[in-house]
This record gives structure tokens, C-alpha cells and sequence, in this order.
């Protein structure tokens, strides 16, 4: 069961149950009188408040928020604060039930601080975190500040061996996103090989069917033409036959050939599908003229690499969930619309990916277009000609944002 569950998942349950397993205790303190204090009716009060459990279910609320999904979703201004309530809370505990089991769960929110922020930003949050706790231990256990600073160092040092064991795991799921992509693009890759490998293969065939077997096919007819004529009675007939027949072969040949030649296209469908296989966090929807072939190889590679770089920058970027891709083909011009749900920008940085992609396209005469808007995304518009010396012009002016359109976002570089 455990081999099913990824790094993330296996964080949230292990969490969860902590956080479970702090309620026993929690509970426990709860029965206990207070020092033998008795309330005016003669009932025993209880040894912590009822904030205490208050703290305990706004913990085990905002760690299950946080943590659903760790590393495949974006994250939002509402998890940061979520982030202070978690960490909040589990000082709350401390505070309201006077014991030390606040720390404990600050080891637990530990393991969500590398997924949301910064390496330097939680490392300082994770201390200041356990510093927090020092005025608890001093009011509530009876420490000195020294004695406090030292309970707390203790518990920074759990805390830290968690915030490290969540770091390597983030690493971990990073690389294995690294890796998917990387096996992505060489399916695709090498599908782009064999449908050339396959058309170049074909074209070999039909050449020879044309300049070997047509060429004396055609040279057979024309003797066969000739004998005709210098034979008389039944022979000829027979001769007649033969030209006959050798003409209906030819012909067969060159409709052969013209077949092989027509259907010297690259599948473009094969090629780029399995881009959008698995791709974590990210709902990838093709939509593709059916059937969608390229005749030229180099242009197929150019729409295969500039797909990549599109999805790439979405997921490293735009912290999209999804994205749209729509291909077409107008006449000898392929377009190529891509926008997503990501956060967008005010203006798009061109960066190498972006800058590659125009290269790539303005090689063959082609372009790209940009929009972008905060809160809308990123957009690519994508015109590539299938002809020689067609080109559709430069496109470094940017477009003004289109607002019905949500596009592939990025903040930084695209």
C-alpha cells in the first residue's frame, strides 16, 4: 500500500497522524483537575481552557488545507495564511494547555514549510517559530529563560531534522517531475524519428519503383510498340496484348508511386500526444485537426520543440492547472493557440525559452505572438508556413491583452 503513495501523500498522512495522536494527551489534560481548584458548585474545573482544543481543530484544519496536493498545486496568498494560523495555533496549544505539545506540532508544520516557501524564507520561519515558544516555557513550566531557550533549541533540532527530511522529498518529486518530462520529450522525439525514418523509407521505395522498374517498364511498352508494327497475323495480336498489358502496368506503378509520395507525412498526432502524458499538476488538452500531417520534417520538429517550451514554461512558471493547445491548419500555414489558468504578468521577460522558440519559427518565416495580463495568464499565438520563402512577418510588438482569454503564465522569464 505504502509503494502506491508518493513522498507528499506519505508527508500529509504521517502529519495527520501526529496531529491525531497530540489529541490523546490534549485529552487527558483535560480531565485533569487544576491543582485541586474547585468551582463554586463544587465541580472540578478543568486543567486546560477550551482554546486549547480550539487551536487543535484550527491545526488539524489548516495542515490538511496545506497539504493537500503538496507540489502539484498553486499556491495562493490564502496558504500563507493559512501557514500563520497553522503556526499560530500550535503555539496557542502550548500556551493554553501549558505543556509542551505545541512544539511537537511545530515539527509537524515543519514538513510543510519547503513546499511553500523559500528555502531561506523557512528556514527563518522554522526558527522563529521555536523562538515563540521560549515565553510559554518561562509563564506556564516554570524555566528560566535559559533553560527555556535551551527546551526550545531541543525542539528546533527535531524541527529542523523534518524540515530537511520534507526538503529532500520536494527534491525527490522535482526530479522525478524533471525525469517524466525528460521521458516525454523522448517519446515524442522518438516518434518524430520513426515517422521520418517511415517517410524516408517510403520515399526511397517510390524512387526506385520510378527510376528502375518504371524506366523499364516504359522502354518494354515502346519495343513492344515497335514489334507491333513489324509483325504480321496472329503474332501480332499476341503483341498487341503484351503493349496492352505493359501500359496497364505502368500505369499501376506510377499510381503506386504517386500514393507512396502522398502519403509522405509526418503523423503529427503520434509526435506531440505524448507531451501531455502525466504531466503533474498540469491538465494539458490538445485539440488537433484529425488527420494532422506535416510533410516536412524540419517544420515538424520546430512545432514538436516550441509545444515543449509552451509546456514547459507552464509548469515551472505559470503555476497553471490547465492548459489549452488548439492546432490548425489554414491552407500551408499551421497556428497554434496556447493559453492557460496561470497568474499571468503585467509584461512577459523574454526569456532563452521564448527567445529560442522566435528563432526556431522566424528560421521557416514564422511567429509567434504574445499576450499576457495579470490575473489572466499568458497567451501564444503560433503561425507557422510549410513553404519556402513564405513568411508571415515579425511579431517583437506585442499585442494588447486579449481580456477573454487566459493564458500561460509567467511572472519571470518565459
Amino acid at each position: 500500500m505504502f509503494a502506491r503513495l508518493n513522498h507528499s501523500r506519505l508527508l500529509r498522512y504521517a502529519g495527520l497522524f501526529t496531529w491525531a495522536v497530540i489529541g490523546m494527551p490534549l485529552l487527558l489534560l483535560s480531565l485533569m483537575p487544576s491543582e485541586g481548584a474547585l468551582a463554586e458548585d463544587g465541580a472540578v474545573t478543568a486543567h486546560i481552557d477550551w482554546q486549547a482544543w480550539l487551536a487543535y481543530a484550527a491545526f488539524g484544519i489548516s495542515y490538511g488545507w496545506l497539504t493537500r496536493g503538496l507540489g502539484t498545486r498553486r499556491v495562493r496568498a490564502f496558504d500563507y495564511v493559512l501557514l500563520m494560523v497553522l503556526t499560530g495555533s500550535a503555539i496557542a496549544i502550548s500556551y493554553f494547555s501549558a505543556s509542551g505539545l505545541g512544539s511537537i506540532l511545530l515539527m509537524v508544520a515543519a514538513c510543510v514549510l519547503p513546499w511553500l516557501l523559500a528555502l531561506p524564507v523557512g528556514v527563518a520561519w522554522l526558527v522563529l517559530s521555536e523562538f515563540l515558544v521560549v515565553p510559554v516555557y518561562m509563564r506556564w513550566l516554570d524555566m528560566s529563560w535559559l533553560e527555556a531557550l535551551m527546551q526550545s533549541l531541543l525542539y528546533a533540532g527535531f524541527s529542523g531534522f523534518v524540515f530537511v527530511t520534507s526538503l529532500v522529498a520536494r527534491q525527490q518529486a522535482q526530479a522525478r517531475e524533471e525525469q517524466r518530462q525528460l521521458n516525454a520529450e523522448l517519446r515524442a522525439t522518438r516518434a518524430l524519428l520513426a515517422e521520418s525514418a517511415r517517410i524516408n523509407e517510403r520515399t526511397r521505395i517510390s524512387r526506385e519503383l520510378h527510376d528502375l522498374l518504371g524506366h523499364h517498364l516504359t522502354a518494354l511498352s515502346l519495343n513492344l510498340e515497335v514489334a507491333g508494327h513489324l509483325i504480321d497475323g496472329k503474332a501480332q495480336e499476341h503483341v498487341n496484348q503484351a503493349h496492352t498489358l505493359a501500359k496497364l502496368l505502368l500505369s499501376d506503378v506510377r499510381e503506386a508511386v504517386s500514393h507512396l509520395r502522398d502519403a509522405d507525412a509526418i503523423d503529427m498526432a503520434a509526435t506531440l500526444l505524448p507531451l501531455a502524458d502525466h504531466v503533474a499538476g498540469l491538465d494539458i488538452k490538445m485539440e488537433m485537426p484529425q488527420p494532422f500531417r506535416l510533410d516536412d520534417p524540419e517544420r515538424a520538429h520546430v512545432l514538436l520543440r516550441c509545444t515543449q517550451e509552451i509546456i514547459t514554461n507552464a509548469v515551472r512558471h505559470a503555476q497553471a492547472r490547465t492548459l489549452w493547445l488548439h492546432y490548425r491548419q489554414d491552407g500551408r500555414m499551421v497556428r497554434v493557440h496556447a493559453h492557460d489558468d496561470g497568474r499571468g504578468a503585467d509584461v512577459a521577460s523574454v526569456g532563452n525559452g521564448l527567445r529560442g522558440m522566435r528563432e526556431r519559427l522566424a528560421a521557416y518565416g514564422g511567429r509567434v505572438d504574445i499576450q499576457a495580463a495579470p490575473g489572466r495568464g499568458f497567451s501564444l499565438d503560433i503561425q507557422l508556413p510549410l513553404d519556402d520563402g513564405v513568411a508571415v512577418g515579425d511579431s517583437q510588438a506585442q499585442p494588447a491583452p486579449d481580456p477573454a482569454m487566459a493564458g500561460l503564465a509567467t511572472g519571470t522569464q518565459v
